[in-house]
């Protein structure tokens, strides 16, 4: 499958598409409030790994999900910090990361947004620090990294083979990623050029991977 990554301004780079050349929007943006990994006293995040120039970019400043809303799938990570800028939905989706396993000083869950008017559902699947049900011995090089095992999840059920995703707060590139592993093609921008160099090199492994695939990056 395809894919074509951005660096740079998201919100510029939307500007410039064509209408209808996006099926789904999957992200997790920044949500505006100017996370730290000291915010947490757990050391497993300490950020030895990171490869930004900022932790999470742009997060010192109010998130505006209004750019987003108008492709026809959205699924939109960390929304209850602006639900009062979302419309209304049935079809949230809670990630459950902790697997019933205590709570730390992390959150147990990730709320995330769909404008999919369905039922609420659950994914599960434990992921805190080094500690994780996938990716075992990797490098997290992103604070709010995901596990593709997630974003796969979401990329099945939300959307179908052949379909055009977009990612406009790329990171780490897992929706990339996921998007090759399911036969998705893949749109990615990314603000960051640590970020984004982190993000090119795990999308190109994952294509690399596959027999036949028509890539563009």
């Amino acid at each position: 499958m395809s894919y074509t990554l951005w660096q740079g301004d998201c919100i510029a780079y939307m500007k410039t598409m064509a209408d209808k050349s996006v099926d789904a929007v999957i992200t997790d943006p920044p949500y505006g409030i100017n996370y730290s990994p000291s915010q947490n006293t757990a050391k497993a995040w300490g950020n030895k790994t990171f490869v930004g120039k900022t932790v999470v970019p742009d997060d010192d400043k109010p998130f505006d999900p209004e750019p987003l809303l108008g492709f026809p799938t959205v699924i939109v990570f960390g929304a209850n910090n602006f639900a009062d800028k979302l419309p209304s939905s049935r079809g949230w989706v809670i990630w459950d990361k902790r697997e019933h396993i205590a709570s730390n000083d992390f959150a147990d869950c990730e709320l995330i947004w769909t404008n999919v008017d369905g039922v609420a559902r659950i994914f599960r699947h434990y992921w805190s620090g080094a500690l994780r049900a996938s990716e075992h011995g990797e490098a997290r090089v992103h604070p709010t990294q995901k596990p593709i095992a997630l974003m796969t999840w979401l990329i099945a059920n939300y959307t179908k083979p052949g379909d055009t995703i977009l990612d406009p707060y790329m990171g780490s590139g897992t929706t990339g990623v996921a998007c090759i592993k399911t036969g998705r093609k893949f749109i990615g921008c990314e603000i960051d050029s640590g970020y984004f160099k982190v993000a090119e090199k795990r999308i190109a492994e994952a294509a690399m991977q596959l027999p036949l695939l028509e890539v563009s990056a």
